[in-house]
């Protein structure tokens, strides 16, 4: 493992450290302007991601409830968890902006820019982070809270710190905490949790691997550099091509589970299995075109990444109409 790896612990999230990465030139943060500056400190939150995140949390909400849920619920539960995941990303970026500054899909993120340093990102992940658990505590229920805390836990502590760089499963088990905004959107409404939710959360663990696979092969030779052993860089193209079959099958499955579970309407198989048949076709292309080894631009890698957005973005829009077709 790369050398980088053994400088940082858990006591890095609590040692503001000043000192700039490899590649930050210009004025200090607090010389910037504060247009720029309040921009970063929204990259910070990585906006979008976290609209993926709110796209699994407010369809399961009209699901749970059976029909509109309660507007001002709503707005608390997309502000906290915009918070909350916010927070989290925020501490991923303090703690990984050594890799940060040698990937170049990652080099223009605020800490490496030098837009904000270290300590105002430390600070800023930690005060969402507080912010988001009271908001949602005394605006929603405990139970929500304590589910997104604990997500946001898990994302800085087990795989930002714990498995992205010490192992290629890495995003099977740090994908976790982006399935928990399923249970979150769930007790949000009923301050408890069923085998439905269950389900749904399970559809996203499986959906996760190879969503962020597919991506990790496209830019294979950034992570190899940084020294974060991605399955691509671990185990080639074939291996991640036959895991990300494997994954697609179960996460199809998982999403036929649904519904029996949640009594759903006639709609959510049909769709399921369409949304699931396209998703399997352009799996086992993915898998066969790299068997054939072919590599660069023909392998076409992305089109199951951008496709998985469509898929995961589908399933849970006809889990928020279901209701009304009953």
């Amino acid at each position: 493992m790369d050398a980088c790896e053994d400088s940082f612990s858990v006591g890095v999230l609590v040692t503001a450290v000043e000192t700039r990465p490899a590649g930050v030139t210009g004025a200090t943060p607090a010389h910037r302007p504060i247009g720029a500056r309040v921009g970063a400190f929204v990259a910070l939150t990585k906006p979008r991601i976290i609209e993926l995140l709110l796209m699994s949390t407010v369809p399961v909400m009209f699901l749970a409830q059976q029909g509109v849920p309660n507007m001002l619920l709503v707005l608390k539960v997309v502000v906290g968890g915009y918070l909350s995941a916010g927070g989290a990303n925020a501490l991923n970026m303090y703690i990984d902006r050594d890799i940060d500054a040698v990937m170049s899909r990652t080099e223009r993120r605020p800490i490496v820019t030098g837009m904000v340093s270290p300590r105002e990102a430390l600070v800023f992940g930690i005060a969402l982070a507080v912010v988001s658990t009271l908001l949602l505590g005394f605006g929603v229920n405990w139970l929500s809270s304590g589910l997104a805390l604990g997500a946001l836990l898990f994302y800085v502590f087990v795989y930002t710190l714990g498995l992205k760089r010490r192992t290629s499963q890495n995003i099977v088990w740090g994908g976790i905490a982006g399935c928990m905004p399923v249970l979150i959107g769930w007790s949000s409404v009923t301050n408890s949790l069923s085998w439905v939710a269950v389900a749904l959360f399970l559809v996203v663990f499986f959906w996760t691997p190879p969503h962020t696979w597919v991506l990790s092969m496209k830019v294979r030779e950034d992570y190899e550099r940084a020294g974060v052993p991605m399955l691509p860089v671990i185990k080639g193209n074939v291996a991640v091509g036959k895991q990300v079959v494997a994954y697609s099958w179960v996460m199809v499955a998982v999403s036929l589970a649904v519904w029996p579970l949640g009594h759903m309407s006639w709609l959510y198989p049909v769709t399921a299995v369409l949304l699931g048949g396209f998703w399997m076709r352009e799996a086992h292309a993915l898998y066969s075109r790299a068997k054939a080894g072919i590599v660069g631009a023909k392998l076409k890698e992305m089109r199951l990444f951008h496709w998985s957005i469509t898929y995961l973005s589908l399933l849970f829009v006809e889990c928020a109409i279901d209701p009304f077709l009953k």
